[in-house]
């Protein structure tokens, strides 16, 4: 008659307790055959615990994986370093042409300001008279004197 009185704690959280294995665990001892049950296999479930599963219901077992290529590679990578290569002299070349057509195009303009300051002098020594290059006279020229006068007044 004098049983134990619970005393008030803290509430506690019902944990979830997953089904129990009690159907899978023999109920008698008698002896059964390979042959009569089909085979076995035990796999883990949701929780971790081994369970007991017919082979033919069992998941497929993961494929193992191929074994991988551990060579060691090579520190730069060959591809890479062509195409390091074709970069740097395309852009070697560029710059090279780029400086011959510049100089070309500088040639050609010092050249045309050159011939042209020649071609405008034979002009002007073809043009002009014969006979002021003979006398030394200079010609025929006429002087214009012009004058600006310019008177302030003050009417103050």
């Amino acid at each position: 008659m004098n049983e134990p009185v619970p005393r008030p704690g803290p509430p506690t959280t019902p944990v979830y307790d997953p089904a129990p294995l009690d159907p899978y665990a023999p109920e008698s001892t008698a002896v059964e055959l390979a042959t009569e049950r089909g085979p076995v296999v035990w796999v883990p479930d949701a929780y971790g615990r081994m369970v007991p599963m017919p082979k033919h219901l069992a998941p497929a077992p993961i494929a193992r994986p191929e074994p991988r290529d551990l060579t060691p590679l090579p520190l730069l990578d060959p591809i890479a370093q062509r195409f390091a290569a074709a970069g740097i002299g395309g852009g070697a070349l560029s710059a090279g042409v780029g400086w011959g057509i510049g100089e070309v195009v500088s040639a050609a303009a010092g050249f045309g300001s050159g011939s042209v300051m020649w071609i405008a002098l034979a002009v002007i020594a073809w043009r002009m008279p014969v006979r002021t290059i003979a006398s030394g006279r200079r010609g025929s020229t006429v002087h214009i004197r012009k004058a600006v006068f310019k008177r302030n007044t003050f009417n103050g």
